[in-house]
């Protein structure tokens, strides 16, 4: 109710469509109420004009929401069926779709549920992340309603966002790497992810078709990614070139190691002695990799420095055949791995140079995807 309100109060031609069930926990006039126009529930009501309801209102709509989105109206669409009139009007409709998931967390959780979420994702259908907390059903997890702020906010954008990566795959790598030395043992980096992730949300939201080679993290996975995980370096490099040829975009943010052990333990190496050496080998540098490969495809590096930021930053553009760096010192305040927040410079092949100020990563990541369409409208 408090979405349809907050619209009405934002001057939208608000429509509700009800589903039988949903009549069972709101009044429909309650609906008519606030949103000053007829109620739809079945499909065979007595029509007030000549018109052929489904049809009228899906011509009508420029967007719709199903919220809240129960597994049976998402499962119900990602099969085809349309057996009631809001199946049948997001069917015969041409506006953007989104659903608002809100359900038991077993449900949501539901492997045929995710299956059905992805594919209508795959469809070009849009999706809400519900909240994690407790439930009505006295149970807590991952399956409420987002706050109605929240939706509205979500509607806002989708109409303002840019959707100029419609057709276009982009391959991203984020997080760090794993390089086993024992079975219990690893060496790693203090990368969380977070910038790859934010990246991969972004380009989502801008249409854009997203492969993430992902590294061992603790974030939520950016919905509608086609996420493949690894652990370790060689396991990202194999990764990434048997993927990057399906795609026109690559974005290289993962924190690989440089180095892997020469020979790993198969059993917990024991304490005892003052010192231990390991001996490590090179691994495969990821991005020089594409760049002898990349052909006309945009290639973006991360490069994060504790000194000479520029200067290294340079020579990694040049030395890998790369079209931009994004390059952050990770000393300063607010740039490190785990912040929420970054401080970067574009080194852009062209010459340029672009410094941003202080931002949310996500911010940054649009920052990143605008400099990109730009240089693939350029090619």
């Amino acid at each position: 109710m408090e979405v349809v309100s907050k619209l009405r109060k934002l001057h939208v031609d608000v429509h509700v469509v009800m589903t039988d069930n949903a009549t069972e926990f709101i009044n429909p006039l309650t609906f008519r109420s606030i949103s000053n126009n007829p109620v739809t529930v079945g499909m065979f009501e007595n029509p007030q004009n000549w018109d052929i309801r489904h049809i009228s209102l899906a011509q009508k709509a420029d967007f719709i929401v199903v919220a809240p989105a129960t597994a049976n109206i998402i499962g119900k669409v990602a099969a085809g069926i349309a057996d009631d009139m809001l199946s049948t009007t997001i069917m015969a409709s041409n506006a953007p779709v989104l659903f608002v998931p809100a359900m038991n967390f077993k449900m949501y959780e539901n492997k045929i549920v995710q299956q059905n979420v992805s594919k209508l994702i795959s469809l070009g259908y849009l999706f809400m992340e519900p909240l994690s907390g407790l439930m009505a059903c006295g149970t807590t997890g991952k399956g409420r309603l987002p706050e109605p702020s929240d939706i509205i906010d979500y509607i806002i954008n989708t109409f303002d966002k840019k959707q100029d990566f419609t057709g276009l795959k982009v391959l991203i790598t984020a997080g760090p790497t794993k390089e086993a030395i024992d079975p219990v043992r690893y060496i790693s980096n203090h990368s969380s992810g977070k910038m790859g992730y934010a990246i991969a949300s972004a380009a989502l939201k801008r249409g854009a078709e997203v492969k993430l080679i992902s590294g061992p993290v603790n974030i939520e996975k950016p919905c509608g990614a086609i996420i493949s995980n690894v652990n370790s370096g060689m396991e990202m490099y194999e990764e990434v070139m048997r993927q990057y040829k399906d795609c026109d975009i690559l974005i290289m943010v993962a924190a690989v190691a440089d180095y892997r052990c020469l020979s790993v333990s198969d059993k917990k190496i024991k304490k005892s002695q003052d010192n231990l050496t390991i001996s490590l080998t090179k691994n495969p540098d990821i991005a020089a990799e594409l760049g002898k490969v990349k052909e006309d495809r945009i290639l973006v590096g991360f490069s994060a420095e504790t000194d000479d930021l520029e200067k290294n930053a340079m020579e990694k553009l040049k030395s890998k055949n790369m079209d931009m760096i994004v390059a952050n010192d990770i000393s300063k305040e607010g740039a490190g791995f785990c912040s929420d927040t970054n401080i970067v410079k574009f080194i852009i092949k062209n010459g340029q140079i672009k410094s941003l100020p202080i931002m949310l990563k996500s911010q940054v990541a649009d920052n990143i995807l605008d400099e990109v369409i730009m240089m693939k409208k350029i090619i």
